[in-house]
């Protein structure tokens, strides 16, 4: 699927989507950090979570004076970017004003790393977005999981679940995300990228 050209666009809102997947089985794994940070985000920005649109779980709200689309797809992760689509075309938001967050094995757990377009890195759940949007331009906010132990499966590895001594640089991390989140909207992609890259 290609996504199809927007003309008449909702120049003020922006859609804010955390990749996991649905479920309780899969609740606070690795893989689902993404719904973490989204659920973090809710909580801060007193956003009511839970209404089933879009192939998504969604809230809608405003963090720091810009209307917000809080968005946790329901399609399982490697099917991620039906619900993106069907998102963009609803609500008629530029592809610049789309922020996909999600996990990364090649980054240390807790690291924090912003892009304003690329690869995905070989996550599947990013692929599927490029494939439905028909283009890699689109931000991003990578969080590390870290990488496998050796001998484990990677799909394994990413479907548990913290460590205890991991969990502290987990919420940490979600923490600081929320302010990236806060200074894309106000400032721009490149202001999180400079900011993040001191951190």
């Amino acid at each position: 699927m290609i996504f199809p050209r927007i003309h008449k666009t909702s120049i003020d809102k922006w859609i804010i989507v955390g990749l996991g997947n649905p479920g309780q089985k899969y609740n606070q794994t690795r893989h689902n950090v993404g719904f973490m940070v989204i659920d973090y985000l809710c909580r801060l920005h007193n956003i009511k979570p839970g209404q089933n649109k879009c192939q998504a779980m969604i809230g809608e709200g405003t963090i720091e004076e810009k209307d917000v689309v809080l968005a946790k797809p329901d399609t399982f992760m490697n099917l991620s970017g039906r619900a993106v689509v069907e998102l963009c075309k609803r609500y008629r938001v530029p592809l610049s004003q789309i922020i996909i967050i999600h996990d990364d094995v090649s980054l240390p757990v807790g690291k924090i790393r912003v892009r304003q377009q690329g690869s995905s890195g070989g996550h599947n759940g990013v692929q599927s977005i490029i494939d439905c949007l028909g283009t890699k331009e689109f931000p991003r906010i990578r969080i590390g999981i870290g990488s496998s132990p050796e001998g484990t499966d990677m799909a394994e590895f990413v479907l548990s679940r913290f460590e205890e001594d991991e969990k502290l640089k987990i919420t940490q991390s979600i923490e600081l995300i929320a302010t990236t989140v806060a200074t894309i909207l106000t400032a721009g992609v490149v202001a999180a990228m400079n900011m993040n890259s001191k951190g």
